[in-house]
């Protein structure tokens, strides 16, 4: 029996694919930040009749990290796929970021993954087998407005998977794939307009009120068309997930709706999984 760790499974993306993976005879390890929000994911497993192994672990806190990964090692002596989900949106601007602000959107975005992933590479090279699925964002590839410091942690990630696809993959069969949602239908959108807000609940935008108006506004267009849509539920964007690890040759890289398909497309439409530049990489360096 394959398992599989995920990371920030007490609501969205990470919530559905536990409970897909689980469906689909995995032994799903969910994790989560704060356990107190295990109750969900716990009553929503017993009754669809799945195991589910909930632990705690928190990508800001590499010993939260380290001890969650030596369990799963007690007691399968491998990992087999890693599933980094735990992210966090933030729409505001620069200007008006507190440094406190920007080192956690890099963290909990980036680093965060850095962390997990170094965590479980021995082992999985010991094996000489795994697969590292990075759940990063259209926003990964196009630099979108009032996004920058996410955006900037996203494209990070993928440089990051690029990176490493490069060389661990052929040496020690550890495939890598990062999956690429547009909008998602969670609290994601709405916590990451939170982080606008002032301790009045008003947008701190200042001058740039105009604009970050403009932009909710057509955020919420975008919502509501349904010839094109831009959101996609967590269980949207797992079912696409659970296709690349159920993958014989997973790709690098896949967007998982037409629309961010449509947004990135300038950028992949050479090569839309990535594939060839990772081969290009590959014969220039190695």
């Amino acid at each position: 029996m394959k398992n599989i760790l995920i990371t920030g499974t007490s609501t969205g993306v990470g919530f559905e694919a536990a409970l897909l993976f689980a469906e689909h005879n995995y032994k799903v390890y969910a994790t989560m930040r704060n356990l107190k929000k295990a109750n969900t994911l716990q009553e929503e497993a017993k009754k669809r009749n799945l195991s589910i192994e909930i632990l705690r672990l928190d990508v800001t806190d590499n010993d939260s990290i380290l001890k969650a990964i030596d369990l799963i090692i007690a007691q399968d002596g491998k990992i087999d796929i890693l599933l980094n989900n735990a992210g966090a949106g933030f729409a505001k601007t620069l200007e008006q970021t507190s440094q406190e602000e920007i080192d956690w959107v890099t963290d909990v975005n980036y680093t965060g993954v850095i962390r997990t992933t170094k965590a479980v590479l021995p082992f999985m090279r010991e094996k000489k087998a795994g697969h590292i699925i990075n759940v990063t964002s259209i926003g990964g590839l196009v630099g979108q407005p009032f996004n920058e410091l996410y955006c900037g942690a996203k494209f990070a990630v993928e440089g990051f998977t690029e990176a490493l696809a490069s060389y661990i993959s052929p040496t020690f069969n550890i495939n890598f794939s990062l999956v690429e949602p547009g909008g998602i239908t969670t609290e994601f959108m709405n916590n990451a307009v939170q982080k606008t807000q002032n301790e009045n609940g008003e947008l701190a935008t200042g001058e740039y009120a105009p604009i970050f108006h403009k932009y909710l506004s057509g955020a919420q267009d975008r919502a509501s068309n349904e010839e094109l849509p831009m959101y996609q539920t967590g269980k949207q964007v797992a079912e696409v997930i659970f296709k690349v690890a159920e993958t014989d040759t997973p790709p690098l890289r896949v967007r998982t709706s037409v629309w961010s398909e449509n947004l990135g497309n300038l950028k992949t439409q050479l090569d839309p999984d990535g594939s060839k530049l990772l081969k290009q990489v590959q014969s220039y360096f190695l």
